[in-house]
């Protein structure tokens, strides 16, 4: 099973991840992944960190499509553990194709993508009748300094909310890019470090302005951009979400 673990907080899970980790034999699970979701996996559950953290040491792709045929071959409940959801920037088909051309079905369980999720905890929309029509997610990806070419005019519609993923070290970039393609330097933008997470922070910037806010803000967790009109409604603070007791309650 491919399952998504959301943004980071247990509480994010789908009552079907949950179920998947609890019933599962060997869990494979992504560095952003928190141990109190591995918490809830079997005592005799393998569990196998396989990193995918930028900037940090993570195992081939191949290599983790091996150990999960090799795992599934052994009779194993398999569980590939992804942060966020696992077919928005998870390598979901990649995974799914490998196995199932080996003969190995696949499941798939969504999860909470981390826009969804700062959107929820700061209070802002992603889209907004009148203002923000579309919203486009895509990945700040950087090679050799610079970001990668092609698709950025799509970003320079003042009624499209651009949600960037992996963008903690390509923000000046990325304003620099839009602005270039007729983005109005006054479009408000945000930028969230761990997204979803209890440790959550918000940084107010507008596109101008975008890359010297983060650079200062040093971030060290994964951080998701948001331009467009709508991030001006996100709240300086996070906003207190009900939590459920153990009865399904409020």
């Amino acid at each position: 099973m491919l399952v998504g673990a959301g943004p980071g907080a247990a509480d994010l899970l789908t009552v079907r991840a949950l179920r998947a980790i609890e019933g599962a034999e060997a869990l494979l699970c992504d560095a952003l992944v928190g141990g109190d979701i591995l918490d809830l996996a079997p005592r005799r559950c393998l569990r196998i960190r396989t990193g995918k953290r930028s900037g940090g040491a993570s195992m081939r792709q191949d290599e983790i499509n091996a150990l999960m045929l090799k795992l599934a071959r052994r009779g194993l409940k398999v569980v590939r553990l992804k942060g966020g959801d696992p077919s928005v920037f998870g390598r979901s088909a990649e995974e799914k194709d490998y196995l199932e051309a080996r003969g190995v079905p696949v499941e798939i369980v969504p999860g909470v993508t981390a826009a969804s999720a700062a959107a929820a905890q700061f209070g802002f929309p992603l889209t907004h009748r009148g203002e923000a029509r579309r919203v486009t997610f895509a990945t700040a990806r950087v090679q050799d300094g610079a970001i990668v070419d092609g698709g950025w005019d799509a970003g320079a519609d003042p009624e499209t909310t651009l949600a960037l993923y992996m963008a903690r070290d390509a923000a000046g970039a990325v304003a620099a890019r839009l602005i270039a393609e007729g983005r109005c330097p006054r479009t408000p933008a945000i930028a969230v470090e761990n997204a979803g997470r209890h440790d959550a922070r918000i940084l107010h910037a507008d596109l101008a302005t975008l890359g010297a806010c983060v650079e200062a803000a040093s971030p060290t967790g994964p951080v998701l951009l948001v331009i467009g009109s709508v991030a001006a409604m996100a709240r300086a603070e996070t906003v207190a979400q009900p939590r459920l007791n153990r009865q399904g309650a409020l």
